[in-house]
């Protein structure tokens, strides 16, 4: 949070509204040298003149807090995804990375391989999509065979595992919430 620049978020809400240093300084009831020293970063406002501008703004006062989101991290490049091999898998991360609350990634099952030797278990919850390919899945004690274009949901804690024993490359995209990998 000590990154947050409170005075260029109430600069950049100001323009926003089209507002210059003396129009919002009246409306908030503050000094036009103020505002603009709380603008440059060089006083800090108090609760009270923070609740004041954001009121001014019609901005809830907790949105000078919220740190900006550098869109650049949020896109990945197929050329440029993270890549896992364990054994035979490969795994490639669609999402950025495994903060936030949910993650993506791209399971490539050569023929005859299988996700692991027993049927395991995660806390997280997961979807799975399967991209190409055909792919056997395992879900407690019952075995489904999944296509291209089907899908399964698989709830926290289900012990599940994935297996292609079939003559093609099978790719499954899944997502899961928490992360967990």
């Amino acid at each position: 949070m000590e990154n947050i620049d409170i005075g260029k978020k109430v600069e950049k809400y100001r323009k926003t509204k089209d507002l210059s240093i003396r129009e919002l300084a009246k409306l908030a009831e503050i000094t036009p040298s103020m505002l603009s020293q709380i603008e440059r970063g060089l006083a800090n406002p108090s609760i009270q003149t923070l609740k004041t501008l954001a009121k001014s703004l019609d901005v809830p006062t907790f949105s000078f807090f919220i740190e900006e989101t550098n869109t650049m991290n949020l896109v990945v490049r197929s050329n440029s995804r993270k890549k896992m091999i364990i054994e035979n898998l490969s795994y490639e991360l669609v999402s950025p990375d495994f903060t936030g609350n949910l993650a993506a990634a791209i399971m490539n099952f050569p023929p005859n391989t299988a996700s692991s030797e027993k049927l395991l278990g995660h806390k997280g919850e997961e979807v799975a999509y399967v991209l190409r390919g055909k792919i056997k899945v395992f879900l407690n004690d019952e075995e489904f065979i999944l296509e291209s274009g089907d899908s399964v949901k698989i709830p926290a804690h289900m012990k599940h595992k994935w297996e292609n024993n079939f003559d093609k490359n099978a790719a499954i995209l899944f997502s899961v919430t928490p992360p967990a990998f």
